[in-house]
């Protein structure tokens, strides 16, 4: 007797592996998490630029990105958690043309204070974008491959991040620091008809809370989820370091012996994407399970890259390799970091991704505002002491929590 299975039998076929996100979404959600962040970037090869023309001193010029950070801690309290309760398309293109409103605003401050004020809402919308992309990706990510998804996207992010200081100091070298701040616009404006039309429709459940009872849950899933709390301390401490070398760096390279221009101290941003595009394998190998042996890995090359970054003065081609061990250490740690987080709770992306990034918005804030105050009073070899400092702090804390990481976190 031959034994047929109709189309409804249960053993003509086992259930089918959801697909992956087509390339060219992924690639849409790459690049605009790369601008958006850029954003909030810009200002740090103008620092000098921004003292001479609103006359603040360098041991002050700090809190230009200090105002940044603050907005950016701002949008992850307050903003970034909508993904959660509103339809995320239409919430990206609201906080998109605001974010263009804010570009321009800062192109024409003509005062300290409205410099700061531009600077907050550049930080604010800039880091909402960047941050509810991040989220939006990974719910849009089937579950197998929410790691390289991630991943990706956040490899846009670092590039935006590095790529800045390239095209902020080539545009102000040609047109000012207020013309970098208008073709931000300009760039914005371009990318935003591509990212209505593409991104994907997702299902909205009915909100089971009002927007104050969510903003509230947050302290709850912080309290509760360990791998958050550990993962955001990580964060803090790479950040600050990142912020350490990044926000200090145009200080010597722009005064004697070397006068770099601009566009030359930009470009250094190049190298570093060179450890940005080899850390994106970081959210691959936290699928797999291997998330705490990339941590460790990342933060020893963090560690590392302040001995070269030391020896600046004497030698171009370190400076550069520093560059890249510091980049590379820093984006394999954030990857690895989203992609153990993201795990715990699905149906709250933007709430996890928003405190997660609150300890990074508070580690880039104090990591910026000290290290324009340590160069000033003692130089640059004190700025890399403290990057090294802070880095062994973010290894020494890795070492001690390593055991309280759910067993997930490693196979």
């Amino acid at each position: 007797m031959n034994a047929r299975h109709t189309p409804s039998s249960p053993l003509k076929r086992a259930p089918a592996r959801p697909a992956n996100m087509p390339a060219g979404l992924l690639w849409l959600f790459a690049v605009a998490s790369g601008l958006s962040v850029a954003n909030v970037y810009y200002a740090q090869p103008l620092l000098d630029a921004l003292a001479r023309d609103f006359a603040i001193s360098q041991a002050a010029i700090g809190g230009v990105v200090t105002a940044t950070q603050i907005g950016c801690a701002l949008a992850l309290l307050l903003l970034v958690p909508l993904g959660d309760l509103l339809e995320r398309r239409r919430l990206m293109a609201a906080q998109w043309l605001a974010l263009i409103a804010a570009l321009a605003a800062v192109s024409i401050a003509r005062s300290a204070p409205a410099l700061l004020a531009g600077m907050l809402a550049v930080g604010l919308l800039g880091t909402a974008m960047t941050q509810g992309l991040i989220a939006y990706a990974a719910s849009a990510a089937a579950p197998h491959e929410q790691g390289r998804v991630v991943g990706a996207a956040q490899s846009g992010v670092f590039i935006g991040l590095l790529l800045a200081r390239v095209f902020a100091g080539a545009v102000s070298d040609l047109a000012g620091w207020r013309g970098v701040y208008l073709a931000a616009a300009a760039l914005m404006l371009a990318i935003a008809l591509p990212l209505w039309r593409r991104l994907p429709a997702l299902a909205v459940a009915k909100p089971s809370m009002r927007y104050p009872e969510l903003i509230a849950s947050m302290l709850t899933l912080l309290r509760r989820e360990k791998t958050l709390q550990i993962r955001g301390m990580l964060a803090l401490l790479m950040f600050a370091a990142f912020n350490i070398f990044w926000s200090a760096l145009v200080l010597p390279l722009s005064a004697p012996p070397h006068n770099y221009s601009h566009t030359a101290i930009g470009a250094l941003g190049l190298v570093g994407a060179i450890g940005a595009l080899a850390a994106a394998r970081a959210g691959h190998w936290a699928d797999r399970g291997h998330g705490q042996r990339t941590s460790a890995a990342a933060l020893s090359l963090l560690l590392l890259a302040w001995a070269p970054l030391a020896l600046m003065q004497q030698s171009l081609a370190a400076l550069l390799l520093g560059i890249v061990l510091l980049d590379l250490g820093g984006q394999a740690l954030h990857v690895s970091n989203q992609s153990l987080i993201f795990r715990s709770r699905p149906e709250a992306h933007s709430r996890l991704v928003g405190l997660y990034m609150l300890f990074y918005a508070l580690g880039s804030g104090l990591g910026a505002i000290g290290t324009t105050a340590v160069y000033a009073h003692a130089g640059w070899q004190a700025v890399c002491l403290l990057g090294a400092a802070v880095s062994l702090l973010a290894l020494l804390f890795w070492w001690a929590t390593r055991r309280a990481m759910p067993a997930m976190a490693d196979r």
